[in-house]
């Protein structure tokens, strides 16, 4: 079943205008509470600036990401606020050590600035789920709270760490879920397959509102980027976002090695933040013999990943399946049709319930032959692969980001209507 919402067939982006901001919100404070670096997380960075946008009064308390950057600042109409918090991916320990410490501050810093300026609204990002208990005080003083679940935490951590699903941490994560869902006025998530999920779960389904992860077509826009370069004869790949285990680049460099032969200068380039499996995937090529071919980028703002994106002739996203990946929708797939690039993605169930099968070229998750068989599809076949941009592209368009930031700013209107 295709979940995207209704709008002009033609190729053209709506306009954002003030007139659409629901008035409600003038003048009203709000909240923003995210375990995460501001403004490089980009779906707290488009909520917190719509919502300022809509004339509210926005602060917001993150982690600081570099130390380069100052403690306060004011973003785009947003109050930033940054916690001196390293933010570290490895033992289970340190993420709880991690998100405590976290937690007690945001607490304390709601608790401070709530009783010297009375908030409306606080809008909670997880992970972690718990994090919404924070708002305490300003709930019990009238804030209305509205959790944003972006990742069902069990299955991301079952995914990250190989739990069984009866594991004892997934199900204390099921328990602190329900009991965040619960605190919780209004709950946000930005796909079907996690609404279904949280659903099924015990979350009344008109509490549950789906948000979806759409770029900023202010920043993909093929139109505003440079003309596309490369050299001659090269057939360029590209993948960004998290470089972890559970996406599968590694798999992506076997692929690749497999198809090299029959697509003369081949070549792929990965973006994203510096991690202990970038050595693992760059193993992998050298073991194949790819090293020339594999090209880590680091990490890279959105306008650069616009342009990179630009210049490639296909995007890949090669998750592994997992109890995560499985519900999953990346923002990626989106990313590209914006940019009119072919991309080949999983054929998962939170995929599969927004694209049919002649709207999105998918392979079978953990498939490295059948990954390296739609590549070398694609190659051969670019009048095909022009359809299924283009028919991708109607589904991306029926969910652009304007009218997300309408429906989202609908619900903190609604949610801070009920009080």
């Amino acid at each position: 079943m295709i979940n995207a919402r209704p709008t002009e067939s033609r190729e053209e982006t709506p306009t954002d205008s003030k007139q659409d901001m629901p008035r409600t919100l003038t003048g009203q404070r709000a909240a923003v509470i995210l375990y995460s670096g501001y403004p490089g997380d980009p779906r707290p960075r488009r909520a917190a600036e719509a919502m300022a946008a809509a004339g509210m009064e926005v602060d917001l308390l993150c982690i600081m990401r570099s130390v380069e950057l100052p403690l306060k600042a004011d973003i785009a109409g947003v109050h930033v606020f940054r916690l001196p918090l390293k933010h570290r991916r490895d033992s289970k320990w340190n993420y709880l050590w991690q998100y405590s410490r976290f937690i007690f501050k945001a607490f304390w810093f709601l608790t401070w600035r709530g009783l010297r300026h009375k908030y409306d609204v606080v809008h909670v990002h997880n992970m972690p789920d718990v994090l919404v208990f924070s708002a305490l005080l300003p709930k019990l003083r009238g804030a209305r709270i509205i959790l944003d679940l972006h990742d069902p935490m069990p299955e991301l951590m079952m995914s990250i760490y190989g739990l069984g699903t009866n594991h004892n941490l997934v199900r204390l994560l099921r328990v602190f879920e329900r009991w965040s869902i619960r605190f919780a006025n209004t709950v946000l998530t930005p796909n079907l397959a996690f609404k279904k999920l949280f659903v099924s779960r015990g979350c009344p389904p008109d509490k549950m509102q789906i948000v979806m992860n759409s770029p900023e077509p202010e920043i993909f826009d093929p139109e505003k980027q440079a003309p596309s370069v490369r050299a001659d004869g090269t057939f360029r790949i590209i993948h960004h976002g998290s470089i972890v285990h559970r996406h599968g680049i590694d798999l992506l460099v076997e692929a690749i090695a497999l198809v090299r032969e029959k697509i003369p200068g081949i070549c792929l380039d990965f973006y994203g933040p510096q991690t202990p499996f970038v050595d693992t995937i760059m193993e992998v090529a050298r073991k194949l013999g790819v090293t020339d071919i594999v090209h880590f980028r680091g990490p890279a703002k959105q306008n650069v990943i616009a342009q990179a994106i630009h210049n490639a002739d296909l995007g890949i996203i090669p998750n592994r399946r997992s109890s995560f990946t499985e519900l999953n929708f990346p923002t990626r797939i989106f990313e590209y049709l914006a940019m009119h690039r072919p991309l080949i993605a999983p054929a998962t169930h939170g995929i599969k319930d927004y694209f049919k099968p002649d709207e999105l070229l998918m392979f079978e998750p953990n498939n490295v032959e059948d990954l390296a068989a739609k590549i070398l599809w694609v190659y051969e076949n670019p009048d095909a692969v022009a359809d299924y941009v283009a028919r991708g592209r109607q589904v991306y368009l029926k969910n652009l980001w304007p009218d997300e930031k309408r429906r989202f700013l609908g619900y903190v209107a609604g949610t801070a209507s009920t009080r």
